[in-house]
């Protein structure tokens, strides 16, 4: 019988700039007392990520140029915040009052190029939280020094909330990996009735993440780091990898 388990890691501290990411969660496994295993993923939310690497930018530093005042108009945004997010993106994909889908600088669709002002200390006077420099680089990075604290080589998975353009509300996507097959391709593999699979391709993390985010929660849960076991050793492959060509977009 196959059995996949969710742990949240409780009391989990409000995270700083600086922080050391990789000894809190470290922590917070071993005062659980989980017994970690081959292939256990942790599933960490984007948003504590971007903290402990400083990744803040405040409206008061920031001076709109007249692409992001025009913008700024045709959204009903503002323009300072509208600066951030082209500074954060390589296009406009979509814009109408209240809203700005843009392709993030590491290659999403996604609106507002994942700034956030939700559970953000001092967003009242202006804070803004940006996505991670590299989420890929970040997720080897806290692999790597987990493994070295807990000295078994667990999955990395930095989530984050995205919403789809032909579904309502968002789920929880990877937008970085370590230790993970974060995209696995089927075809040539055999169904139930040994069909070829022609097409078949899974996005693994996007499932890991979207798993871990029904126990993390949009709101004031405090749950942003999530341990699943019961999977099985995988190979690695990063989450950029999750990122369709532009060339094969039948949708622009």
């Amino acid at each position: 019988m196959a059995r996949l388990t969710l742990t949240t890691l409780d009391d989990f501290p409000l995270v700083n700039p600086g922080d050391d990411l990789a000894n809190l969660i470290s922590k917070g496994l071993k005062r659980q007392q989980v017994a970690l295993g081959s292939g256990d993923v942790v599933v960490i939310a984007q948003k504590v990520v971007s903290k402990a690497e400083d990744r803040f930018r405040n409206l008061a530093d920031i001076t709109p140029g007249q692409d992001a005042i025009d913008l700024a108009e045709e959204t009903d945004k503002d323009p300072r915040l509208v600066q951030a997010i082209l500074d954060e993106s390589t296009e406009v994909v979509r814009k109408r009052k209240g809203v700005l889908v843009v392709r993030h600088r590491c290659g999403w669709v996604m609106a507002q190029a994942g700034i956030d002002q939700s559970n953000v200390e001092g967003s009242e006077n202006g804070a803004l939280l940006l996505l991670p420099i590299d989420p890929d680089a970040s997720a080897a990075r806290l692999r790597a020094a987990l493994t070295e604290r807990l000295g078994i080589p667990l999955g990395v998975v930095i989530a984050d909330s995205f919403g789809r353009p032909f579904r309502n509300g968002t789920t929880g996507i990877a937008i970085g990996a370590a230790g993970v097959t974060s995209f696995m391709d089927i075809r040539g593999e055999r169904d139930l009735y040994g069909r070829e699979l022609k097409v078949s391709t899974v996005a693994h993390a996007d499932e890991l993440a979207s798993a871990a985010s029904l126990l993390m929660g949009q709101g004031n849960e405090g749950c942003p780091v999530v341990l699943v076991q019961g999977l099985a050793p995988s190979r690695e492959v990063s989450a950029s990898s999750l990122i369709r060509p532009l060339e094969d977009d039948l949708f622009r």
